[in-house]
């Protein structure tokens, strides 16, 4: 899997977190029913999540949870809009999160 990051995510991104830590690609099924109903969100922490797998990416160490990888494209852009003050993930194909928040767990 390949995360680009567009320039003004990068930005943001760094704005709202700490340069080490680690963003992670999750699959959120919190209150969505079942795990066919989640929705793509970011999740920042200090730490590399045991199970997770590196993704590649152009601005940052990303992980994924491999099971989860069924739910997402080879190749996706993160871009940031400003007006919404939220991430967009997006491939060729289609968007996965037009509102996608970036959840910080970094101390």
């Amino acid at each position: 899997m390949y995360l680009h990051f567009s320039e003004s995510a990068i930005q943001e991104i760094n704005r709202r977190i700490p340069p080490n830590a680690i963003i992670r690609l999750v699959w959120d099924i919190e209150g969505c029913g079942c795990a066919l109903s989640g929705v793509a969100a970011l999740h920042a922490q200090n730490t590399r999540t045991p199970d997770d797998v590196d993704a590649e990416s152009n601005a940052f160490t990303v992980q994924y949870d491999p099971r989860k990888e069924v739910f997402f494209e080879d190749r996706m852009t993160v871009d940031f809009q400003p007006s919404r003050g939220s991430f967009i993930l997006k491939s060729s194909q289609q968007t996965y999160n037009a509102a996608m928040q970036l959840v910080s767990y970094c101390a």
